[in-house]
C-alpha cells in the first residue's frame, strides 16, 4: 500500500478540497479488496446497510437507485473491508491532509456505478451525516477503470471554502445544489479518472459528482467517509442504529467504538 503524501499534494487538497493519489493499492490488493466488496454486496441482497445500521431497502425504479448500487457499512461483515477501511496508514493520511489530529469512521460505501446507470448529481457529503464539521474527509478508491465515460468523479476546486451545510438531494436536476451556491459555478469542475488501484481524497463539503454511465461495463468503488475525533451529534438519523440514534441528544460527543471506531490519532 503507498501511502506516502508529498507537500505539493497537501498542498493542492488544502486549497482544492480534494487530491488524487495515484497506485494507493497494488494489484493484488485491488483483487483482494474487490472479492471482498462484491461478496459483501451480494449477501446484502436489497438492504442498503449491513451491520444492524438503519433499516433501508434499494428500489427498483426510482431515479437514485438507478445512479448506482450502493451498500453501506460493510466493514462490520467483511474482515478484509475492515482491515483497508480502518488502516492506520490511511488515517495518517487523512490527518495530514485535514490537519488534525484523529479520525473515526463514519461509514463506508460501495459504490458501483452499473452499466447505462444515471448521473450522480452536484452535492455535498457531510450534511447527510449525523455530524457537522469542515474537516471530514472520505477517501474514493477504483476497484475497476474510472473513466470519462463510465462516470468518473468531478469536483468543485475550493467549492469546500463556500460551502455552508446547506445541500441538495442526489436527484434527477443535476445542478440543484447550484441553485444554493450560484457563486460555485465561477469555478471550472475538474473530472479525475482513475485506473484500478488509485484513490481520491475529498472534503466533507467539497461540491462533486459524476456523469452517467455510456457503458455496458460496470464502474466498482469502494468508498469511506471519516469524521474527525471529538465531533458532535447534530439530531440527523443518517445511518445509525435506532436504539443508538434514540440514545443521542444533540451535541453528545459521537465516541462509540463499536460504531465508529477510530482509524488515527
Amino acid at each position: 500500500m503507498n501511502t506516502e503524501l508529498n507537500q505539493e499534494q497537501t498542498d493542492n487538497y488544502q486549497r482544492d478540497g480534494f487530491i488524487a493519489h495515484r497506485g494507493l493499492l497494488s494489484a493484488d490488493e485491488v483483487s483482494e479488496l474487490k472479492v471482498a466488496v462484491l461478496e459483501a454486496v451480494g449477501s446484502m441482497g436489497k438492504r442498503k446497510v449491513a451491520g444492524g445500521g438503519r433499516n433501508m431497502v434499494a428500489g427498483e425504479d426510482e431515479f437514485y437507485d438507478q445512479v448506482f448500487t450502493q451498500r453501506l457499512n460493510l466493514w462490520r461483515i467483511n474482515d478484509t473491508i475492515k482491515r483497508y477501511m480502518l488502516n492506520s496508514r490511511i488515517g495518517a493520511m487523512m490527518c495530514a491532509l485535514e490537519g488534525v489530529e484523529g479520525f473515526r469512521v463514519w461509514h463506508d460505501q460501495a459504490l458501483i456505478k452499473e452499466a447505462y446507470d444515471n448521473p450522480t448529481g452536484w452535492h455535498l457529503d457531510n450534511p447527510f451525516w449525523s455530524f457537522s464539521s469542515r474537516h471530514a474527509i472520505s477517501i474514493w478508491i477504483a476497484l475497476e477503470p474510472a473513466t470519462f465515460q463510465n462516470g468518473c468523479m468531478w469536483s468543485v476546486p475550493e467549492s469546500h471554502k463556500l460551502a455552508r451545510f446547506d445541500n441538495s438531494g442526489i436527484e434527477f436536476n443535476m445542478k440543484a445544489l447550484f441553485k444554493i451556491y450560484p457563486e460555485m459555478m465561477m469555478a471550472d469542475s475538474v473530472g479525475v479518472p482513475m485506473a484500478p488501484g488509485d484513490c481520491s481524497f475529498h472534503n466533507g463539503l467539497t461540491a462533486h459528482g459524476a456523469g452517467a454511465s455510456m457503458t455496458r461495463g460496470r464502474r466498482i468503488a469502494m468508498t469511506c467517509a471519516y469524521m474527525p475525533v471529538g465531533s458532535t451529534f447534530n439530531g440527523q438519523q443518517n445511518i445509525l442504529a435506532e436504539d443508538y440514534f434514540e440514545s443521542l441528544k444533540e451535541g453528545d460527543v459521537l465516541d462509540n467504538d463499536d460504531w465508529n471506531p477510530v482509524v488515527f490519532i
